[in-house]
């Protein structure tokens, strides 16, 4: 394994194993406006969510590493201390790509990206109609992470109106993953895409305690068959099962102990944890 110190790296270097690395990002497609009024449209894959109450957005707006100078979007955002974050689903990927060409300050990119302008209620920056939510945000404050090509600048905002586009929600008025289609950003030219089957589901280990993969039967926790992963699902469990619990179960008999893990292997795959268990356990 190859270590460096970050001194040892050229800035693009870093800059390259950190978008690289830390991946997939959400991305903050934001629209501001500047004192006159001309608007500005930019992608930010430097950006998660920091809380609920109050609701915060933080991206970075980078300092340029060829020429030191700052985005339109954090001029704009410093002057006016509003923006709109829009959320970028596959269907506007392109045009979001497009819209973070170097173009002029005062030029639209909302125009440029072909994207549709609408008005926001808190704010003076327009949401994205073509994005399926819309966070309309008052700043809080910018952290400068230093002065040099290539340093971030944490805009810190809060959220005072989402809008919520109707076909991404459920039944009960939440979000439906499913239905969001949302893009992530990689390093370099890649993109991932959160639709289909790169979606899974995985069980939280809230409102029951895991027994641990310290306390699972050295046989399974040395299997040559299951992986870190398939030994964590059968891990969390709060207990292992009774054999009055494994017994209401069929499972075809395997003939030797690698193919009962094979087998098993299969099962955790589909999510059958249980019917796992009574493979291992026979």
């Amino acid at each position: 394994m190859k270590t460096y110190t970050p001194s040892e790296l050229s800035t693009a270097q870093m800059h390259n194993y950190l978008l690289s690395a830390v991946a997939p990002r959400p991305i903050a497609f934001v629209s501001t406006v500047d004192g006159n009024g001309n608007v500005n449209l930019s992608p930010y894959s430097c950006f998660n969510f920091f809380g609920a109450k109050p609701p915060i957005l933080v991206f970075s707006p980078t300092r340029r590493v060829r020429d030191n100078t700052i985005k339109h979007t954090l001029e704009n955002i410093l002057e006016t201390k509003e923006c709109v974050v829009n959320i970028v689903p596959f269907t506007i990927v392109e045009q979001m790509s497009l819209s973070s060409t170097e173009y002029d300050k005062g030029v639209n990119e909302f125009t440029k990206a072909g994207l549709t302008e609408v008005p926001s209620k808190e704010v003076k920056a327009p949401r994205v109609m073509e994005s399926p939510v819309q966070f309309e945000c008052k700043l809080q404050q910018v952290i400068e992470m230093g002065q040099e090509g290539g340093a971030g600048n944490l805009v810190i905002c809060e959220v005072v109106r989402i809008h919520l586009d109707e076909d991404i929600l459920d039944t009960k008025g939440m979000i439906d993953n499913t239905a969001m289609d949302l893009m992530g950003r990689m390093g370099g030219h890649y993109y991932v895409r959160a639709s289909g089957d790169a979606l899974m589901t995985i069980q939280k280990p809230i409102r029951q305690k895991g027994i641990g993969i310290d306390k699972l039967p050295l046989h399974i926790v040395e299997s040559d068959v299951l992986t870190g992963n398939q030994l964590a699902k059968l891990a969390n469990v709060e207990a292992i099962p009774s054999e009055e619990v494994l017994n209401s179960i069929e499972v075809p008999q395997m003939s030797s102990r690698e193919n009962n893990h094979m087998l098993a292997s299969k099962l955790l795959n589909k999510g059958r944890i249980i019917e796992a268990w009574k493979v291992l356990l026979s």
